[in-house]
């Protein structure tokens, strides 16, 4: 069988049951004494190493098997779930993490696991585990009569111990091989433990069956040694009065159940092996095909909006009509591809608390991550890109944010610092808020650092506001930190925090309360393929400006613009703002300048600026093109759109604008 048809759903499925192993494991990790966690648990690692060694995977399914015997035994009692075994399965996490990530990306998924795979057997060794003794086997009046009636018959009954070796992987698979080779001999009667808890795999590596049988106990014996993974078997011959020393004579019903002996219950392949059917109504779909349904799509909002350009111009009702009713169709269709595309951001969230968890124990510190709306939606674009600068950012609020236990009681706080992470919509955007009850930002260390690196000089120091001083953290290289460590000083990340987030169309403000809190606040847009923007023109040139950072359009006559210090500024709504002439900045040819001045005021995080144009043209959908290799680094633009006359429109960038 060709098991690369496969793969795909093996790597999802393994992500997924990987991530409730993660999740269920902080929550166990809470609370010990509620074993239903580590039922949980125990259920996704067995599914994964079924499936990891049905492909092929033989570390993988070597350390969850381990992992397993670990779970098995603190769920019936035999060991406590102490940190050294909260710490071994979190590290089996990671290291099955790895190798799960080594075969998405095409690897082997192979990992020298021996020293992890020791350290869990050495916790299974502490406590002897529980094997069912040959004497443990209860016989109820029924089965003792049905037994006694065999053996009026002529035939034997064999009480049959059956040990697999400890290193096998797949028990059940094991297990359901010895129950076909003793079916083919003889009516298995009974087992313990029960069938359904050996297709469950609720057994350590041995069980007991009761056979009713002609076959001699050697030829038993030498039929399932020949399976494979069986450790040894040993048989003993029930010991069954005949049917003339009972003191009760045989019922009825048990004379005719006698006639039929068969499984009491049938053995089935292990959970793995024959999936039930899911009443679930979702199928998995590529994120490749939403892609090319995404650009088809936006190449039919193209098409839309050439139809819609020439319906005016040749003012045909009918026409008008079918364009109407065409342009309300695709719109709704437009809605039904960005849900599909829509994925929650817990998907990138789910991660972070093992994290917090590993940094704070490393840190010698005591920190709970709150998460609030991870049901919240984004585009899919936008989750594969926010993940890092969340990384950066919780990073910063570990070790810099919360203080050190000792240091919080001093200053009357709990010791155990909180930081919460809020995601949540507002409009056509999604707002992730990261804050933290730590230390703050100290507004003159920051000044100081700024100062020492050259990031700022004394003059401009004196002028800046408490925010503009908190945005200085993020300039290029700049760090607070007293010592370089594995978690930060090197004045690598939060640079790279606001850099991504601006290429991503979004923005990152800051805010903190000395001693007591820090506020980082995200705000990104819901998609980034199809974009509400002002169409405007400038002489023969049309630009689009995404809509999502305009405040309003306004028409200023010339003696309302000021000068200073070389800069045309006007005062909107009681703030002096800067204009920027974008015909001067993008050299429009043939330009000319009217009698006014047509300007959009744009707003991103706390900065505001009016940009001048020669007219508006108006608000339109446009699909947003990347330019590609040929146009790279272009000060100020974005991308481009196809408009419906067939004409490019460039499309402004606020970011870099906006400085």
């Amino acid at each position: 069988m060709d098991m690369n048809q496969y793969l795909e759903v093996f790597i999802e499925e393994s992500k997924e049951h990987l991530q409730n192993v993660n999740d269920q494991l902080m929550r166990f990790e809470k609370k010990t004494d509620n074993l239903g966690y580590v039922n949980e648990i125990f259920r996704s690692a067995h599914t994964l190493k079924g499936m990891s060694a049905t492909m092929g995977f033989d570390d993988l399914a070597q350390l969850t098997h381990k992992m397993e015997n670990v779970l098995d035994a603190v769920r019936n009692h035999q060991i406590d779930a102490h940190t050294e075994v909260l710490d071994a399965l979190f590290q089996s996490v990671d290291a099955l993490e790895i190798m799960v990530q080594s075969i998405s990306e095409g690897g082997d998924g192979q990992l020298d696991v021996k020293l992890l795979v020791q350290k869990l057997q050495r916790i299974v060794a502490e406590e002897p585990a529980a094997e069912h003794a040959a004497s443990s086997i209860e016989y109820d009046e029924f089965v003792r009569t049905l037994l006694s009636q065999t053996a009026d018959q002529g035939f034997n009954t064999f009480e049959i111990t059956v040990q697999l070796e400890r290193t096998c992987l797949l028990k059940a698979a094991r297990a359901y091989m010895v129950f076909d080779v003793l079916e083919q001999a003889g009516d298995v009667i009974k087992s313990v433990p029960t069938v359904q808890d050996i297709e469950q795999e609720k057994f350590e590596s041995s069980f007991i069956v009761i056979l009713v049988t002609t076959e001699s106990q050697e030829k038993l014996k030498a039929s399932i040694m020949e399976v494979s993974e069986v450790e040894s078997v040993k048989l003993a011959a029930v010991p069954i009065k005949k049917e003339t020393e009972t003191e009760k004579p045989v019922s009825q019903e048990a004379a005719a159940a006698i006639q039929e002996v068969t499984v009491s219950a049938p053995f089935k392949p292990p959970v793995e092996e024959k999936r039930q059917a899911s009443n679930n109504k979702t199928i998995r779909v590529n994120i490749d095909r939403l892609d090319s349904l995404m650009n088809l799509f936006e190449e039919l909002v193209i098409d839309r909006g050439r139809l819609e350009q020439i319906s005016k111009e040749l003012n045909n009702s009918e026409l008008d009509e079918t364009v109407e009713r065409m342009s309300r169709i695709s719109g709704d269709l437009q809605t039904i591809i960005l849900n599909m595309r829509m994925v929650p951001v817990e998907t990138v969230f789910n991660r972070f608390p093992r994290m917090v968890r590993q940094l704070s124990k490393d840190l010698g510190k005591q920190i709970e991550l709150q998460i609030v709306g991870a049901d919240t939606e984004l585009d899919r674009t936008v989750i594969d890109e926010i993940g890092d600068p969340l990384v950066h950012l919780l990073r910063n609020a570990v070790d810099h944010g919360i203080e050190m236990p000792q240091v919080r009681l001093k200053n009357g706080k709990n010791e155990k610092g909180t930081i919460r992470l809020k995601a949540y919509h507002s409009g056509n955007h999604v707002f992730i808020d990261l804050e933290d009850d730590g230390a703050g930002i100290n507004r003159e260390k920051v000044l100081q650092k700024a100062l020492d690196r050259g990031i700022i000089d004394g003059k401009t120091a004196e002028t800046l506001t408490d925010k503009q001083v908190y945005e200085l953290i993020f300039a290029s290289g700049f760090s607070t930190a007293e010592q370089i460590s594995d978690v930060s000083g090197r004045g690598v990340g939060l640079d790279v925090v606001k850099n991504t987030i601006e290429s991503l169309g979004g923005s990152v403000t800051i805010d903190s309360n000395e001693g007591y809190s820090s506020r980082f606040s995200i705000q990104l847009p819901l998609t980034l393929s199809i974009i509400s923007a002002l169409l405007v023109q400038m002489s023969e040139e049309r630009y689009a400006l995404p809509l999502s950072s305009i405040i309003e359009t306004a028409i200023v006559q010339p003696k309302e613009v000021m000068h200073v210090h070389g800069q045309k500024v006007i005062d909107f709504r009681g703030a002096i703002i800067p204009l920027v002439d974008l015909k001067e900045l993008f050299t429009v040819p043939n330009s000319v300048q009217g009698d006014h001045y047509s300007v959009v005021i744009v707003k991103k995080g706390e900065k505001t600026a009016g940009l001048i144009v020669d007219s508006f043209i108006g608000q339109q959908e446009i699909v947003l093109k990347s330019l590609g290799h040929y146009l790279p680094g272009v000060f100020a633009i974005s991308g481009a759109t196809i408009l419906g006359d067939g004409q490019v429109a460039l499309i402004i960038d606020y970011n870099a604008l906006i400085k």
